[in-house]
């Protein structure tokens, strides 16, 4: 197997994870899925077992399965294989993230245990502990994923600085921190650092500004629908050309409003619904207890990608 060399940056898609009419992971869409994506003229990664995955109701030996079938699929298409580390076990994370580096993946995407929310934030030493199974299991680039505030489970600036200097293999930082302030901050003091470490956004509610601000690429699950205007803004960007970053953007705008409006846990339900339309996935099936988006949403979702001139025959063909 011929490994490429991964760096955290540009646009990564995380990727959705279709399921059958019994819930089952249906694979022959999830390898079309992918190879869809890594079809699009610069997108540089593809991470799954995320969020946009549904993670949470994936099984361990599902989430080894597709690092597997995902690694296979994006062999020799020079797209790295972004693997999410998801578990509220620091050993099992552990395995995780050695099983990954085994089958051949490039990175990790690293979350923070969802029990940390009661009051994480104050034990500094349970996410270094984390981060010392992770690192201890595997040598890969690490991606760390910064939580929204409201969260309650988003790494203190202090605590984030640390784990970068302490954990040398995280390159980048997921960042979704949901405050411009702080989120510019962060930025620029990770840049700062002896061994810089590159923020990646996932602000895609408003993208635009966020990139401007100096992010080095953008790690989103939008991504799995809109990849060619995720990179069309990105090279926008960072050509430093507003008035087509501007243009982008507003193509980009309707699928804001499509995916990101309340409730926000239904954004991955609504990006299957959107490949659906669009003729790129056979059927939207989540599993429970995420449910199905009413026809009216359905409705909505049409009319917001005809709003954004997005169409079966268009979708991943945006020329910049």
């Amino acid at each position: 197997m011929t490994s490429i060399a991964f760096e955290p940056k540009g646009v990564i898609p995380a990727c959705l994870m279709p399921f059958d009419p019994n819930f089952a992971i249906d694979e022959r869409a999830y390898r079309r899925h992918l190879n869809d994506i890594a079809a699009v003229d610069g997108v540089d990664a593809i991470a799954i077992n995320g969020h946009a995955a549904e993670v949470h109701a994936l099984t361990i030996e599902e989430q080894h399965r597709a690092v597997a079938v995902t690694v296979e699929e994006l062999a020799g298409q020079g797209v790295a294989t972004l693997v999410g580390i998801y578990s509220n076990s620091s050993l099992e994370a552990g395995r995780l993230a050695a099983r990954a580096q085994a089958e051949g993946a490039q990175g990790l995407l690293v979350f923070p245990p969802d029990f940390m929310a009661l009051g994480g934030h104050l034990r500094p030493e349970m996410s270094i502990e984390h981060l010392k199974h992770i690192t201890g299991a595997s040598d890969l680039p690490i991606i760390l994923f910064q939580y929204p505030l409201i969260s309650n489970l988003s790494y203190p600036l202090s605590t984030l600085i640390d784990l970068c200097v302490r954990f040398p293999s995280i390159r980048a930082v997921k960042d979704q921190i949901g405050d411009g302030n702080q989120h510019e901050r962060q930025i620029r003091e990770l840049k700062a650092l002896d061994q810089p470490v590159r923020t990646l956004t996932t602000h895609s509610a408003w993208l635009l500004g966020s990139l401007a601000l100096g992010c080095d690429g953008l790690l989103s699950g939008a991504g799995s629908v809109i990849p060619d205007l995720q990179v069309a803004l990105f090279r926008a960007v960072q050509s430093g050309d507003l008035t087509q970053a501007q243009a982008v953007n507003d193509r980009i705008y309707p699928m804001v409003r499509a995916f990101y409006d309340a409730p926000l846990l239904d954004m991955h339900n609504r990006m299957k619904e959107a490949l659906v339309l669009l003729g790129k996935l056979e059927r939207a099936v989540v599993r429970p207890p995420l449910m199905k988006p009413i026809p009216a949403e359905i409705t909505r979702i049409g009319k917001m990608l005809s709003a954004a001139g997005i169409t079966g025959n268009t979708v991943y063909g945006y020329a910049a």
